[in-house]
């Protein structure tokens, strides 16, 4: 009797820990919940792990991935895998067997909070594959240096190094790419860096190949509103929060973490801050940028007073580097055509959907996928046992968009 009560108490706090009310329109919520759970157990851990001064909660997180996640490089029927470096920068490459035809090339940069994961976890190698075998191309995936360690610039220029050597002709001639058939893909901030490194290189006169396409996946492209009609929605929606995101963008600009309530309080962005004129509030006014159907009945949160010079100490993030929803939109009509995916359960929805929109404005050819029951990290995880079948359809319809554009 007293083991069966134990049992239906563990049971209990198990099921406790892993129930999250989620709105009504996410898919398959008890999936997202376990994995929720799963993820917020190892943030926890790594909380305890640096509060005992063990290690840095990211160097524990990272650890976990690594025991985990990640593989080593191993070939398959139709796809050669290899470690190699792109610009000095490490990389998997893989490589679609056979055909004595040019082949399809993608440079691809992996989410994590700039600070988490790697393109050798198990996830990534599947969704390259896939991608490789499909489409019948080579893939190389970035592994750029981390947070805390590394800190911006130092993720960019290593997205940008990486991109410039795929673009060069020694890696187009080793690897047999073609030059008319090229892509700078990524997923979170992965696919902030391939909006970053889209508009640096989209400006550079002097390159004799350019890429043909962009492709991000739910990006993150501001730091200036935290209370876009997304960030209100679906504040505690997993698995990325609102703080969280915060958090990271503190992190990658090696900014100090107590910042963060002055952040998610939008006191960065208050109207008496000289730095930001109406130009570049205009560049995410989401009154402005979004359908009315997203913007729903949510309003906007614009602090009248700010913290006093936060944005001198954290300039980055009025960085179109950083952050390149602020790029001008000279600069984004020079980029390639677009494939902006989003999620509907996703703090990161309205930052797609208004780059989506500047980039329209500037000329450039968009498609906008948008998933009324996703949420972020759907398709980075769509391998995992738990994980949602938009996950599956998601990854499916990104690589059928590379199929029919590039």
């Amino acid at each position: 009797m007293r083991l069966r009560f134990a049992g239906a108490v563990l049971l209990s706090a198990a099921a406790y820990y892993v129930y999250l009310p989620l709105p009504s329109g996410v898919g398959e919520p008890w999936k997202l919940m376990l994995l929720d759970a799963l993820f917020r157990s190892f943030f926890h851990a790594g909380d305890v792990a640096q509060a005992l001064g063990v290690c840095h909660r990211v160097h524990f997180l990272n650890r976990v991935v690594s025991w985990v996640e990640v593989i080593e490089a191993r070939p398959g029927p139709m796809v050669d895998v290899s470690d190699a470096t792109l610009g000095g920068v490490p990389a998997r490459v893989f490589r679609a067997k056979g055909g004595g035809d040019l082949k399809r090339g993608i440079v691809y940069f992996h989410g994590g909070g700039w600070s988490l994961l790697s393109a050798r976890m198990r996830s990534y190698d599947r969704l390259c594959r896939k991608m490789a075998e499909d489409l019948d191309a080579v893939v190389m995936s970035v592994d750029y240096r981390l947070a805390p360690e590394a800190v911006f610039p130092d993720q960019y220029h290593d997205a940008l190094a990486a991109a410039r050597a795929f673009l060069s002709d020694p890696v187009l001639e080793r690897y047999r790419l073609d030059p008319e058939r090229l892509c700078v893909s990524g997923d979170s901030s992965g696919g902030n860096l391939a909006a970053a490194v889209a508009q640096e290189l989209g400006s550079d006169g002097g390159l004799t190949a350019r890429f043909k396409a962009q492709a991000l996946i739910y990006p993150v492209l501001q730091a200036l509103d935290f209370h876009t009609p997304s960030y209100q929605q679906n504040q505690a929606v997993p698995i990325l929060y609102r703080p969280r995101m915060a958090h990271f963008w503190l992190l990658y600009l090696g900014a100090d973490p107590s910042l963060e309530a002055a952040l998610l309080a939008n006191n960065h962005s208050a109207l008496d801050q000289p730095a930001i004129g109406a130009a570049t509030r205009s560049k995410l006014d989401w009154t402005a940028l979004l359908p009315s159907a997203r913007q729903k009945s949510f309003l906007p949160v614009r602090a009248e007073r700010g913290s006093p010079g936060l944005l001198d100490e954290v300039p980055a993030l009025l960085d179109a580097r950083a952050a390149p929803l602020l790029a001008e939109q000279a600069v984004l009509g020079r980029t390639p055509k677009a494939y902006v995916m989003t999620c509907e359960f996703d703090v990161l929805r309205d930052d797609g959907l208004m780059y989506a929109r500047r980039l329209r404005d500037a000329g450039v050819t968009v498609t906008s996928d948008h998933y009324e029951d996703g949420f972020h990290g759907c398709m980075a995880f769509a391998y995992l046992p738990v994980m949602s079948s938009v996950g599956h359809r998601s990854m499916d319809n990104y690589i059928r968009w590379l199929d029919h554009n590039l």
